[in-house]
């Protein structure tokens, strides 16, 4: 009889992904194991394999589909010996949910509603409905980065050729555009095209007036959430509405740091003419991070309405900026690596993250995280604790101060650390503690090394 292929679920929080590729066709023979498809989910795209042998008869949601909810039906397999358009005709009797159709520009209000409130697609929609790939609000079909790009490039994207599924606008189209020059500028719209394209019903706290005030002076644009963001929203948003933060700050010397890392980096072994590995900061800053929680393990903790989990390892989490948004890659038993091993794997873990790449089980769970801006010229901030964590750290940039040192002004290199505890598990006596514990390990940082 058919196998049917559904959307598989590919993490435990997961609801739904984008069908990003098919990497067969209809009448491939497939072997269990066999790669068959990409999923993007909201921070990585994987891929699938087949878990039945067999020929593929029916590609149910093409590529390029965005929204496809777990369990939905994409894909039909005709069994060994099975008559593929018998297999065709006859698979799917389970029920599938058709993908969730992207919200519309022009219907702010209808995107502020929760998700659970929207209506779920009907499982016998028309199949051009669920085999259309998502338009943009001017029709238009094109990924959120690639409009991005074209509006700060100021060409009308609307004159680009896509390469992506169905003709999709995506990033490279835009890149190649704005290096030839080929797009035309974005034309403004006219007053009474502005009006026709204002929304029916106007955003939270804005009368519809205004809304069509602005739109004629084309202050702004509607862009609907990608499945990144809104996960990020919904999981800070509980952060702040659950988790009663506290916050300590510290500075901390560098100099120690600074020139045990170059001592280190000049002695790396080479291969290939290349250095078997480079430290930076923040290698050493998630390992100092990693021997105070080993020190102070009171701090390695997460909170539950029932227990204290006292985690017996250091698996800091380390934020990485990508385009839309962040993902914190999980360095584990951090506290037992050496410094060399943490940054090689930062370096791969970092790479993979921005290629959206990442397995769940390398950006899910963890103890801690490290947050570091530093390197964009921030003096200080303070991190959203990100749970189950009960801890984070932010990392602000060196710099060159002036202290006084027995009644001498000298100069040194410095930066100030704050660290966000979640208070109902790790107060403020004991976030002090541990970031005392990790002061010592950066101002000494040959401790790091025994």
């Amino acid at each position: 009889m058919p196998i049917n292929i559904t959307m598989p679920a590919l993490s435990p929080t997961m609801e739904e992904g984008n069908l990003a590729k098919w990497l067969v066709k209809e009448g491939d023979t497939v072997k269990s194991g066999d790669v068959i498809a990409e999923i993007e989910t909201d921070k990585a795209t994987m891929e699938v394999e087949a878990i039945d042998e067999g020929v593929v008869a029916k590609i149910v949601i093409p590529a390029g589909t965005e929204g496809v909810k777990v369990n939905s039906l994409i894909a039909i397999l005709a069994a060994d010996g099975e008559d593929v358009s018998a297999a065709a005709a006859g698979g799917g009797s389970a029920k599938a949910e058709a993908p969730k159709a992207e919200a519309k520009a022009e219907a702010p209000k209808e995107a502020e509603k929760p998700a659970a409130a929207a209506a779920p697609a009907a499982a016998a929609a028309p199949a051009a409905v669920a085999s259309a790939p998502a338009k943009d609000g001017n029709g238009l079909f094109s990924s959120p980065l690639a409009r991005r790009i074209a509006k700060d490039a100021g060409i009308d994207i609307k004159a680009i050729t896509g390469s992506g599924p169905h003709g999709r606008v995506v990033k490279s189209d835009v890149e190649k555009a704005v290096a030839s020059g080929g797009a035309k500028p974005a034309a403004a719209a006219s007053p009474a095209a502005a009006a026709s394209a204002a929304p029916a019903t106007a955003p939270k706290g804005m009368s519809e007036e205004a809304v069509l005030k602005l739109f004629e002076q084309g202050s702004y644009e509607l862009v609907p959430h990608d499945g990144m963001r809104k996960t990020i929203a919904k999981r800070l948003q509980e952060s702040k509405q659950t988790i009663p933060h506290f916050y300590v700050s510290v500075d901390v010397e560098l100099d120690a740091l600074l020139a045990l890392r170059a001592q280190i980096n000049d002695s790396a072994p080479r291969k290939d003419d290349k250095p078997a590995y480079k430290l930076s900061v923040n290698d050493m800053v998630i390992k100092a991070m990693a021997l105070a929680l080993r020190d102070v393990p009171d701090a390695n903790v997460s909170w539950t309405d029932t227990n204290m989990v006292k985690h017996k390892h250091a698996d800091v989490g380390v934020a990485v900026s990508i385009p839309g948004g962040l993902i914190t890659p999980i360095i584990r038993k951090a506290e037992l690596k050496s410094l060399s091993a943490i940054s090689n794997e930062m370096k791969d873990l970092g790479k993979r993250a921005k290629e959206r790449k990442l397995k769940p089980e390398e950006y899910q769970g963890g103890t801690t995280a490290v947050s570091n801006m530093g390197m964009m010229g921030v003096s200080n901030f303070a991190a959203v604790v990100n749970p189950p964590h009960a801890t984070i750290l932010a990392v602000g940039a060196g710099t060159e101060r002036v202290v006084v040192k027995k009644g001498q002004m000298v100069i040194v290199n410095a930066m100030t650390v704050t660290l966000s505890t979640d208070h109902r598990c790790v107060d403020g006596a004991l976030g002090a503690e541990l970031l005392g514990a990790f002061k010592r390990y950066i101002e000494s940082p040959m401790g790091m090394l025994v």
